[in-house]
């Protein structure tokens, strides 16, 4: 489709000014805010020309007009001005990463409300998956007379602690031995690499201690099957309550309770892409719940292999280039750091 100067500067102008004020703008309003340059009829013209090529609808008899899904895809794909996030976000999301990235599920969780916070909108962020984790390091530490704790860091540097009840206190000393001998059986070990082979070689070094055995790798086993399981963490849920657009209580129903389903929230992230960005508008959801909405992800890598997602859902009228800004910031970020890290334990 292709637009005249003028056309383009009247669509832009309806957009930006839909974007900000979520009122629907008139011809009159266009040529005196914009100064186009052009009369109100020339413009109310131009807008009965973009309204048939189904660019912008007019929601009431009597009202101006506002972008259709149709306009926002033109717009996103061909019009939108990139920029880049302003510094002191980009110097705060560096922070949050460098200072959390040791712990992927607190990074996670935090980069969800940060993310919500800076656009106002609703984040969505995967925890990575691993296919096949791998253990890298396990280690054990008294608690308290009856428990210690594990903590298993995987290849992917994701760190879990479980807390397991003993019969007897066990010290410093014991614990460390202990853990050098499950590091030397099970670092390098998927969760179907632990066998009865595995128990029978572990059984051997821990001799007389073996009752810790079995306790221990079955904790090891509970949190790599966790692990292997996809992890969605969700910031700023309530702020759809803060658009117009969701005023109707039943509408607003609906988006939450979709929100509140993990494989849904799975399907809205998508699978892999190599796009930077992936952006889907309205009526371009597959849910009808989601169809007031568009989402903005995209995947972070490590090693070329998507390691997780962020989505940040709002109206179909955010500010898209403000959110991609942001995201592209969220993932720069991330990517950096997962590749500085991917080197191993320590």
């Amino acid at each position: 489709m292709v637009l005249s100067d003028r056309k383009t500067k009247i669509l832009e102008a309806i957009i930006n000014d839909y974007i900000t004020t979520a009122e629907p703008i008139g011809s009159r309003t266009i040529a005196k805010k914009y100064s186009l340059g052009i009369s109100s009829a020339t413009v109310r013209n131009e807008m009965s020309d973009l309204e048939e090529m189904g660019l912008i609808i007019q929601p009431h008899a009597s009202a101006g007009r506002i972008p259709s899904d149709k306009g926002y895809r033109l717009y996103v794909d061909r019009l939108m001005h990139q920029r880049e996030a302003p510094a002191d976000i980009s110097n705060f999301l560096n922070d949050l990463i460098l200072n959390n990235v040791e712990q992927i599920d607190y990074l996670m969780r935090e980069t969800a409300k940060a993310i919500s916070l800076m656009t106002k909108y609703t984040t969505i962020v995967s925890e990575p998956q691993a296919n096949k984790t791998k253990i890298k390091h396990i280690q054990l530490m008294p608690l308290d007379e009856s428990s210690i704790v594990l903590i298993l860091i995987t290849d992917s540097k994701m760190v879990k602690n479980h807390t397991i009840k003993i019969e007897k206190p066990l010290n410093y000393g014991q614990l460390n031995n202990f853990t050098t001998h499950f590091n030397e059986v099970l670092e390098g070990a998927s969760l179907e690499d632990i066998n009865e082979n595995t128990i029978r070689v572990l059984s051997g070094k821990l001799s007389q201690d073996s009752d810790i055995l079995i306790p221990v790798v079955t904790a090891v086993k509970n949190l790599i099957k966790q692990q292997d399981d996809v992890q969605i963490y969700t910031g700023g849920v309530n702020n759809i309550l803060a658009f117009p657009e969701f005023s109707n209580l039943e509408k607003a129903k609906a988006i939450f309770e979709t929100l509140e389903e993990r494989e849904i929230l799975i399907s809205l992230l998508g699978k892999d892409s190599r796009d930077n960005i992936q952006i889907v508008i309205g009526s371009e959801n597959s849910l009808e719940q989601m169809r007031d909405c568009s989402i903005i992800k995209a995947n972070y890598m490590l090693e070329n292999k998507t390691f997780g997602s962020i989505g940040i859902i709002g109206p179909t009228r955010m500010d898209y280039s403000q959110v991609i800004s942001i995201l592209n910031a969220v993932v720069k970020n991330i990517n950096g750091v997962l590749k500085t890290l991917a080197g191993g334990y320590g």
